[in-house]
């Protein structure tokens, strides 16, 4: 095992407040623990003000590479530095005044008031035994406010709920107002909407400049709030870039060894990551499917059909909707329309030569209008169908009473679905079809 000599920092034991960002530096660092590699040959760069997350799967290496930049385990080789400075050749003190840690397991040995364990992070800027000055109460208070605990200052840390404690250790590392704050998985153990709270938080600090690593297991999460993400797998890092070119299908495939649907979220213009089963599980899919749907039931079939190989169209549908901003992301053919607009007679002979051309057609949350019975005429002359309806049909507008009747006897001989079904559905309405007319043509090209 290596020694060092540590250098002590001659910086004065006072605040420093709102602290300027950091620059971290990872350079060429490996880590092993016994005969077990960990980290290999990792280099990283986190510029100033700018939030990281990473992300990868268990035993990727995410929170060894905390810890090496926090100071708390030395790598093998390599070096770690924040704005120049060597964490692993300063004291303990010093490193502390440079990277603040909010650790996965927010639970503490002692039942603490929340007001002492928040005025913890302010012991890196004064001496071992001195009583805290204005300046740490002042830090301590400026934390508490912008967590929203000062509410619970005085009741022990043990007696709040997990999401508060989340706060709570988040406020100490507030309050030891470093450049640098780290984050090992500030979400895993918390509802839907303290997760939000927690990263909205931590959002402000890097919008106000602080720089922020986080391991973050929710892929979501993660493309949602971080500027850029660190992808790592068996120690090493895979990709680096902004989430929209790290989270896609093959990188998922190659590092997370699963099959998986990247689409973008219609409300925070973000990607979300849709696991799905492995299409190897299922019967013969089709060659073609068409999709005929609106809103999020469609972009669900869509984004699952595309996963499991089949080629997918889609359409008519408008362009605002949710369904076209999954089959655009994808680079599905689909039969855009202006919204709120009636359907031109091109538009609908496109979609009936789509309809007559697939092997399946999947009716998603059907919406027909006035004028459509060119679609409806392709439909009835179909034999495989599935439809898959997450709204009900009174909820859906139809324009007059024939057109409704006409859906509702091709959605009698439909295969019913869900959109997390729709593999199975399709698979089998194929089948069906195969079966009756053994000799009908899978050719897209014929009409």
């Amino acid at each position: 095992m290596r020694l060092r000599l540590r250098r002590r920092v001659n910086e004065p034991v006072t605040s420093r407040g709102d602290p300027e960002p950091a620059t971290i530096s990872i350079d060429d660092c490996t880590r092993s623990f016994g005969d077990l590699p960990v980290l290999e040959n990792v280099s990283l760069t986190v510029e100033p003000g700018t939030f990281v997350g990473l992300v990868g799967p268990n035993g990727a290496g995410k929170t060894t590479l905390l810890r090496a930049i926090s100071g708390a385990i030395e790598p093998d080789s390599g070096r770690v530095t924040i704005d120049g400075v060597d964490v692993h050749e300063v004291s303990s003190q010093a490193s502390s005044r440079l990277v603040s840690v909010v650790p996965q397991d927010t639970s503490l040995s002692f039942s603490f008031p929340v007001r002492d364990v928040v005025e913890m992070g302010r012991h890196p800027h004064r001496s071992r035994f001195s009583p805290p000055t204005d300046v740490d109460r002042a830090a301590v208070e400026r934390a508490l406010e912008r967590t929203r605990t000062a509410a619970f200052a005085d009741r022990p840390i043990d007696e709040i709920s997990g999401g508060q404690r989340q706060r709570v250790v988040l406020a100490r590392a507030m309050a030891q107002e470093t450049p640098a704050l780290l984050l090992d998985e500030p979400t895993a153990s918390l509802d839907i909407s303290h997760q939000v709270e927690t990263l909205e938080l931590v959002r402000e600090l890097v919008d106000d400049g602080r720089t922020v690593v986080a391991a973050i297991h929710d892929l979501d999460l993660a493309a949602r709030y971080c500027d850029r993400l660190v992808l790592l797998a068996d120690g090493s890092i895979c990709r680096d870039g902004a989430p929209s070119t790290v989270l896609t299908s093959e990188t998922l495939a190659d590092s997370f060894d699963a099959n998986a649907v990247v689409t973008p979220n219609p409300v925070t213009g973000g990607e979300t990551v849709t696991a799905l089963a492995d299409p190897r599980e299922t019967e013969a899919l089709p060659n073609r499917v068409h999709v005929l749907g609106s809103g999020s039931a469609a972009a669900g079939v869509v984004a699952r059909l595309e996963a499991a190989g089949p080629e997918v169209t889609l359409g008519p549908v408008s362009s605002g909707d949710a369904a076209a901003e999954t089959a655009r992301s994808l680079e599905i053919e689909a039969i855009e329309t202006e919204p709120f607009t009636r359907l031109s007679s091109e538009d609908r002979t496109a979609a009936a030569r789509s309809v007559r051309k697939a092997d399946v057609t999947v009716l998603a949350d059907l919406v027909l209008g006035a004028g459509n019975q060119t679609i409806l005429d392709a439909l009835e002359e179909t034999d495989a169908l599935v439809v898959v309806e997450t709204r009900p049909l009174s909820e859906r507008n139809f324009a007059g009473t024939a057109a409704r009747t006409r859906y509702g006897a091709c959605r009698e001989r439909a295969i019913e679905s869900s959109p997390e079904t729709v593999l199975t559905a399709v698979t089998d309405a194929f089948a069906d079809r195969d079966r009756t007319q053994p000799s009908a043509s899978t050719d897209p090209s014929s009409d």
